[in-house]
Formats: structure tokens, sequence, C-alpha cells
């Protein structure tokens, strides 16, 4: 049995969508697939759209001033989200845990798997390590997954950017 703790593949895929938000929810499902996620989803009308409401959900958490505000923000989310852990077996993936139940919409799926893969992010590697760029004007939002914790940028372009700034200001 293998445990799919829906940790960081969960927050990228957040990220993802945060910082380049698809035009169409095909875009979202390929997003979905490009992390790993392989269940297929109800198509309904409101996807795009509910989708997009549980990602500015998500960015509340993100730019919390504080780890309890952060805390309490995520914890009714995840309240709302709630369902069973279950056993499932798909995809000739082995047996892992599923934090949803079967047959849910996608908006209903992607807050359950987003919110849980937050709160196992935050808990297991640190709540610093979720925030928006430091690279001035980039306002996309960090996962830290990093071996030290201290990804203070969004990509190496914004942190070439900084670097550049820093050197201009010393001379």
């Amino acid at each position: 049995m293998q445990l799919n703790p829906y940790g960081e593949y969960a927050v990228l895929l957040a990220s993802s969508l945060a910082n380049a938000w698809p035009l169409d929810r095909d875009g979202i499902e390929e997003r979905t697939r490009e992390v790993g996620m392989t269940m297929p989803f109800p198509s309904l009308p409101d996807d795009h759209a509910k989708v997009r409401l549980v990602i500015d959900d998500w960015l509340e958490v993100v730019d919390a001033p504080s780890d309890r505000e952060r805390a309490q923000l995520l914890n009714l989310q995840l309240a709302s989200a709630a369902t069973h852990p279950r056993l499932v077996d798909h995809d000739n993936e082995g047996w892992h845990l599923h934090y949803r139940d079967d047959g849910q919409s996608m908006p209903q799926v992607l807050r359950s798997v987003i919110c849980t893969g937050t709160a196992l992010h935050l808990t297991t590697r640190g709540m610093h390590r979720l925030h928006r760029c430091e690279a001035s004007p980039c306002a996309n939002v960090v996962v830290d997954v990093t071996r030290n914790g201290r990804q203070r940028y969004c990509c190496v372009r914004c942190a070439n950017r900084a670097a550049v700034r820093r050197h201009r200001a010393r001379a």
C-alpha cells in the first residue's frame, strides 16, 4: 500500500492555477493531469468559475498576515471540503488514500485536494513555506519545496532580477 498525502503536488497545482489562470475548463483539467491526477471529472457548465473561487479562497490562505490567521482560514476551508478519507485502487496506482468522495465535481475535488495538500505542506514543511514572490512587481505564489526552506522567488528570472536590483543599489 502506498500513502498518497496530496502534499506537494496539490499545492503546486494550486500555485500553477493561481499564477497562470487557464482560459477554460479544459485548461484546468490539463493542469490536473500534469501534476498526476488521473481521475475523470464530470463536466459541469460552471466548473471554470467555481474552480476560480476555490483558487481565490486558497489565495486568502497564501496572503494571510500571520500563521494563526492562515491556519484559521485553512481550517474553515477544510471544514467546507470535509469528507472521510478512503482507500482506493484505480489506474494501476496501487492502494492509496483519497480525501474526497467519488462522483464529486471538479471544484469540489480540487477544494478537497488543495486544502488537504496545503495543510500537509504547511505542517510538514513549515508555515512560512507558502508566500508571494519577493521580486517586485511580481505577485506570483511561491511554494517552497526546497531542502533549506529559503525560497524567496517564484522563478530564476525573478531571482536574477532581484539580484540585479540589489547590485545596482550597492553600486
